[in-house]
């Protein structure tokens, strides 16, 4: 009999962490949370969904891994790829845009983020923890995850989420706490000096700023809840993720309570306004009524030790594989407030698909 196999990976700066096997499986995030606080086991790992309630795909590993290096990149193995269908169409997606936009500026939300998705399919099966290894080579930081879905319940048996995620939902060592929230986007271009413009526009985008603002001051609040002491820069900063430029911030903070575990605090900050809106339940309402469900896309992916240390990253840029592990769908989506204009939020969204295209070997443009 062999070594568990790998159903559980998280790769990036930091180094890399693998869960190997499964104990024992919760579809229920309390239970999974109140297992750790009360040292009834080893660590756990797994998937978030966005909709808090909804079944998760927790489970203790056999074994856990943590190693101090990222996982080494794979050039992405070249497949035929092809589009079977948009949810929704790209026209109306832009009609939709327009409608919550109408519906924001009437107060209905301060901010709405609203995600389109693609129904794909892949020429021959997909190894999740290979594709990772394909997504981590699209980023200097060698960014990836690949999680089992299996835990919540028959309808994801045989799936998994893979993808790679540059944003760091928290992360917790000791009583110390860290976020990196992201929102505000603008593509990247090959030629340097259209770069430096699309670099220097985002930063002073009105726009963009206070859709970031929408973030941290959420992450600001929920995470204060449990520090006693918290630092949130007033200004954010400018980061790269190959295809695209982005607002982000980098928030610490000290636990009031070290029992606290990194999953508590997970599942105290998911889904962040960068993924939902403000105020939450209403921006989840207008979500839920456009999109209908969004599993797991929007949700989060990490671990927790059983100290409670760990990392979960916010479940963007990612797809999930079919039980064939030919079918696939990806998302993206985009931030939106009272002055965004649908045919910008079109165009990030296809820009941001070109993560997921590229680590599946198809060219990046196949969307329009």
């Amino acid at each position: 009999m062999g070594p568990p196999e790998t159903t559980f990976l998280l790769s990036g700066r930091p180094g890399s962490v693998r869960g190997a096997g499964r104990v024992r499986a919760f579809s229920d995030a309390e239970q999974a949370a109140a297992a750790l606080r009360t040292g009834g086991c080893t660590g756990i790992v797994g998937a978030l969904p966005f909709t808090p309630g909804n079944p998760v795909a927790l489970w203790e590993p056999e074994q856990l891994v943590v190693e101090h290096n990222p996982i080494r990149p794979a050039w992405p193995q070249r497949h035929d790829v092809r589009v079977l269908a948009h949810h929704p169409e790209p026209a109306e997606h832009e009609r939709r845009v327009a409608e919550v936009v109408a519906r924001i500026r009437a107060g209905d939300a301060g901010k709405v983020v609203l995600a389109r998705a693609l129904e794909l399919e892949v020429d021959e099966p997909l190894e999740p923890v290979a594709l990772a290894s394909a997504f981590a080579n699209g980023n200097a930081a060698h960014n990836a995850f690949a999680a089992s879905l299996d835990a919540a319940g028959d309808e994801y048996a045989g799936r998994w989420i893979v993808g790679a995620s540059p944003e760091l939902l928290v992360r917790r060592r000791g009583r110390e706490v860290s976020c990196r929230p992201y929102a505000g986007t603008m593509p990247r271009s090959s030629d340097p000096a259209v770069d430096e413009q699309r670099a220097a526009a985002l930063r002073g985008s009105a726009k963009d700023r206070a859709e970031h603002a929408f973030v941290v001051d959420f992450l600001r609040e929920r995470l204060g809840a449990f520090c006693t002491e918290l630092d949130a820069p007033v200004e954010p900063t400018l980061l790269s993720t190959g295809e695209l430029w982005h607002l982000a911030t980098p928030i610490t903070g000290v636990l009031a309570d070290e029992a606290v575990t990194s999953l508590d605090l997970a599942l105290a900050l998911s889904p962040t306004p960068a993924l939902c809106g403000t105020p939450t339940d209403a921006a989840a309402a207008i979500i839920a009524e456009y999109e209908g469900s969004r599993g797991f896309y929007g949700g989060a992916v990490g671990w927790s030790g059983a100290d409670g240390d760990g990392d979960w990253v916010v479940s963007i840029r990612c797809v999930q594989l079919g039980a064939d592990a030919r079918r696939v769908t990806a998302w993206a989506g985009g931030g939106l407030v009272a002055d965004s204009d649908p045919a910008a939020e079109l165009a990030e969204t296809t820009a941001k698909f070109g993560t997921a295209l590229s680590a599946l070997g198809a060219d990046p443009t196949l969307v329009v």
